[in-house]
């Protein structure tokens, strides 16, 4: 049994299942990411310069969103692949890691923007 792949302990159906909602689900975050990019697109458009820095930060937010949720989809595409139980253990924690660190800089940014959002024009 210790010599038994871990592929073998999930049953086929249930992999090609799980590897089938991987792909649905990306492609469903696909399409809300190019519909919320052509929304903010058309709001822009309609935007005054005052707005302008709420936009941009509205943008970053949206960017954040989509690479969290794209290396998510990621990580779990790759556990599917995963071969043995201390395969899935370094994946999770490489993947922990790096969203930790990813979170940590995009929280900065967004405060650092939005700092200066709140400054008054002539002042920053």
């Amino acid at each position: 049994m210790a010599d038994q792949p871990f592929n073998d302990f999930v049953p086929a159906e249930m992999r090609k299942f799980a590897e089938q909602s991987v792909q649905q689900a990306k492609k469903a975050f696909d399409d809300l990411m190019t519909a919320t990019q052509k929304a903010v697109s058309t709001f822009e458009g309609h935007a005054s310069s005052a707005q302008a820095t709420a936009l941009e930060l509205q943008r970053k937010v949206v960017g954040y969103s989509e690479r969290n949720v794209g290396a998510s989809l990621e990580f779990a595409q790759k556990l599917l692949q995963a071969k043995a139980p201390e395969e899935v253990m370094k994946l999770h924690a490489d993947y922990v890691k790096a969203q930790m660190q990813a979170l940590g800089e995009q929280a900065r940014d967004i405060a650092q923007h939005a700092a200066k959002a709140a400054t008054p024009p002539g002042r920053g």
